[in-house]
């Protein structure tokens, strides 16, 4: 249907852009954090410099720290502050995604994100305003504000695209953090000599640009245009005789061309109840029940421990490279944008190859196993002066273990948001993407409490230790849920290959 075929790229685009823009403004705090430090420590000065300067209390007093080490486990605060807050709000917003309008909650987050960079970054600088309670209370609106998107983009592409095609749709799709962290990162880079303060000034401004497009030019769902969901049939568009229901037929006007009652009572017996858009639309389950839906705890608890490792990466990962390499900050940032290039091919590989096997769990669990080792051999190895080797491990990191934290908070959650236990008669995609994303995101919040600790007191092969531990974590969570998948399997290729040995033999003869 032409209809479809416009407004499907036109879903994926929008909802990619939108939060490719939400992970680029993340991706920019990540990559100024070595500025800001040194913008909140004092500056050095010398004994003769002092000789003809008023006292240096007075000279760096719009400073919030004593040293830079201070200054680092307040960034550390702060990314635990955000990921809390944003958890809490997943949580939320899932709920509220499922009863409200998708269109508006996703362009009202992307202008109070927008609201929330510029006076985190522009505001505070230029205003000279240093308060720990103020750039706390900031991040935290601003944790709750982009927690509006990731349920409501996720809803959106449930809605668009059918559960045959969903791995590989969703698994591309969800290349959108990843590729919003190198647009991020390469912004950075670009504004960062004028002052880190730009950076958040020119994503505000995105944000602001996306927030207006994503009101104006959204469909969030089929049924807002008359169009049956991906899949549920219809008689139009699936050429069966059996009788649509309150979900299947497609929406017609209330009047026609001419402004009267359209007259086709046949069609009007056969669909009595589809003329108002709001009533098709089903009703939305409560929280503990999409909590105890199948499959939704043991992905909720093995989000948390993949999302620990991947989020860890994106805060530190600029900064890890900046102090264990002695990179410049730009040239670290360029080179950590090789992680979410690997993410991007993890996840579509993964998305790719799990529609083939029909189940998510036999791709997803060798890539967790994979990953141990390859954390082991990234976070031991020197690869110091090495760009191109350095380059290719985090590209390697960057698929087995972002490409799965993306994947799974995409394409499973939609899978499991849609699954056959509603009988398509609830709304639960929102919600249960809630609250899979907003347990994943506590444990990342747990992480960047511990990461910072664990680098200053013993070292930062220490934390390639917990990012191990956690992996593995992830593997045993979903390790029941994968070997039913394995006996599925198996036993579907014996009835496969059974069947196919049965099967009599025909030959086709053409008279002559």
């Amino acid at each position: 249907m032409k209809k479809r075929t416009f407004y499907l790229p036109t879903a994926f685009l929008l909802t990619f852009c939108s939060f490719a823009f939400i992970h680029a403004t993340r991706k920019t705090f990540s990559n100024v954090k070595t500025t800001m430090t040194a913008e909140w420590t004092p500056s050095p000065l010398n004994g003769s410099a002092l000789a003809f300067r008023t006292p240096n209390a007075v000279w760096n007093k719009r400073h919030l720290f004593s040293s830079k080490a201070d200054a680092e486990e307040f960034m550390g605060v702060l990314d635990a502050t955000f990921m809390f807050a944003y958890a809490v709000g997943l949580y939320l917003s899932g709920f509220i995604a499922d009863r409200q309008d998708l269109r508006i909650v996703m362009s009202l987050g992307m202008f109070l994100t927008a609201a929330t960079v510029f006076v985190f970054g522009p505001v505070f600088e230029w205003a000279r305003l240093y308060s720990k309670p103020a750039y706390v209370a900031v991040w935290v609106l601003n944790g709750l504000a982009q927690s509006t998107e990731w349920p409501s983009c996720i809803a959106v592409m449930g809605n668009w695209f059918a559960e045959s095609s969903r791995g590989l749709v969703l698994g591309l799709w969800s290349a959108c953090t990843s590729v919003g962290n190198v647009v991020g990162a390469l912004m950075v880079s670009v504004v960062l000599n004028f002052g880190y303060e730009y950076a958040f000034l020119l994503m505000s401004a995105i944000l602001l640009a996306g927030g207006v497009l994503i009101f104006f030019g959204l469909v969030p769902s089929p049924r807002d245009v008359g169009l049956p969901m991906p899949d549920e049939g219809s008689p139009a568009d699936m050429g069966t005789s059996s009788a649509p229901d309150s979900r299947t037929f497609p929406h017609r006007p209330l009047l026609n061309a001419d402004g009267g009652v359209d007259g086709d009572e046949a069609e009007l017996e056969r669909a009595p109840i589809l003329y108002n858009i709001q009533d098709s639309r089903p009703k939305a389950i409560g929280f503990v029940t999409a909590l105890l839906l199948p499959g939704v705890i043991p992905y909720a608890l093995a989000c948390a421990f993949v999302k620990m490792v991947n989020y860890s990466f994106f805060f530190w990962l600029p900064f890890y490279l900046t102090r264990a390499y002695s990179l410049p900050e730009t040239t670290a940032d360029r080179l950590s944008i090789w992680y979410d290039v690997g993410a991007i091919f993890g996840s579509t590989m993964a998305g790719f190859l799990s529609d083939r096997f029909h189940r998510r769990t036999i791709v997803v669990v060798p890539m967790l196993i994979l990953a141990v080792p390859m954390l082991f051999v990234y976070g031991m190895a020197d690869v110091a002066g090495r760009a191109q080797v350095n380059g290719t491990m985090l590209f390697c990191v960057g698929a087995l273990i972002s490409g799965v934290a993306n994947f799974v908070s995409a394409a499973v959650s939609a899978d499991l948001g849609r699954q056959k236990q509603l009988h398509g008669n609830s709304e639960a995609l929102s919600t249960v993407t809630g609250i899979i994303d907003g347990t994943g995101c506590m444990g990342a919040a747990i992480g960047q409490v511990a990461v910072p600790y664990l680098h200053v007191a013993h070292g930062w092969q220490s934390v390639f230790y917990l990012f191990m531990a956690a992996t593995s974590l992830t593997t045993i969570c979903i390790l029941p849920v994968f070997l039913q998948d394995l006996r599925d399997l198996v036993l579907s290729l014996k009835r496969s290959k059974r069947a196919s040995l049965y099967t009599p033999i025909t030959t086709d003869t053409k008279e002559e």
